[in-house]
């Protein structure tokens, strides 16, 4: 018996009409910070769930989930506002009492 029997036989004995060849390296795919900053915003919007966005760009609605909280703390290492710069205060300068008149007599 040949290997190709034994793999393209099913459990019943009868051959396999149909079968999957999986083809390339079977790598995750890459999303680049561009497409992900342009795909999770759509999922905040109401008038779409975060299921039919993902369906919409071919990815799991699980990844898209996590996606959400990254970007909220990408953007939260920028400064939501400006800081403020206090400049110091300026004091008055001190005006020397006057001085007594000396009482001669």
């Amino acid at each position: 018996m040949t290997i190709s029997e034994l793999t393209l036989k099913s459990s019943a004995d009868e051959p396999v009409r149909r079968f999957e060849v999986f083809t390339g390296a079977g790598h995750r795919r890459e999303w680049a910070p561009e497409e992900k900053a342009r795909i999770v915003p759509e999922s905040f919007q109401a008038i779409a769930t975060v299921s039919e966005v993902a369906r919409r760009h071919a990815l799991s609605p699980q990844q898209l989930f996590t996606w959400r909280p990254e970007t909220r703390k990408a953007s939260e290492t920028v400064p939501a506002f400006a800081p403020a710069v206090v400049a110091p205060a300026v004091v008055a300068p001190e005006i020397a009492p006057a001085s007594k008149p000396s009482a001669t007599c």
